[in-house]
């Protein structure tokens, strides 16, 4: 008779995942999850077969996260330009205050790059962004170019917060993209 899991497969890639996000997709080896999680090098073997796997299962975990979390918040802003900077807004808290972390995390980025199946993911996330984006220009004459132009702007205030790390990330974040907004407003 199998034993019982001790741990969710949820539970355990959320460690998987943390431990990624502290140290980096190269640490997650299977001894460094069996000591993080408590579990034999064995079970993790007999769940996942191969570190590439387990690595892959932990980052849909977190696109599956980030998925719901984009949904919730697009149904929960107003469906105006201030709603876009909102949401893009609170995207950005997760990544803290800490650039140096945030730099680390862009480890993760280019295992996504790298695999596939995750590479399909992003793009697929960043479709329905540009969706949600695009519903709060509505009333512009070109709303998904818009939108796809203030992802460039999210994404690039990130990566210059990165560089000078002056204050909040999400304080930024919030001013550049209404600087964008004043830009683009006729």
């Amino acid at each position: 008779m199998p034993r019982r899991r001790t741990l969710s497969d949820e539970q355990l890639l959320a460690m998987v995942l943390a431990l990624i996000q502290a140290e980096g997709p190269d640490a997650a080896t299977f001894a460094a999850v069996a000591k993080a999680s408590g579990l034999s090098g064995s079970t993790l073997v007999q769940r996942f077969a191969t570190k590439a796997a387990m690595l892959r299962a932990a980052l849909l975990h977190a696109w599956d996260r980030l998925d719901a979390e984009t949904a919730r918040l697009a149904e929960t802003v107003p469906k105006t330009p201030e709603g876009a900077v909102a949401l893009l807004v609170r995207l950005s808290q997760d990544y803290g205050d800490n650039a140096a972390a945030y730099g680390e995390g862009l480890l993760v980025l280019r295992e996504d790059f790298r695999d596939p199946v995750l590479r399909a993911r992003g793009a697929a996330w960043g479709t329905a962004l540009t969706k949600a984006i695009a519903r709060c220009f509505s009333s512009a004459s070109d709303p998904e170019t818009i939108a796809r132009l203030m992802l460039a702007q999210w994404q690039g205030s990130l990566t210059w917060w990165g560089f000078g790390a002056d204050g909040p990330v999400a304080a930024y974040v919030e001013t550049e993209l209404k600087r964008f907004l004043t830009a683009v407003k006729p």
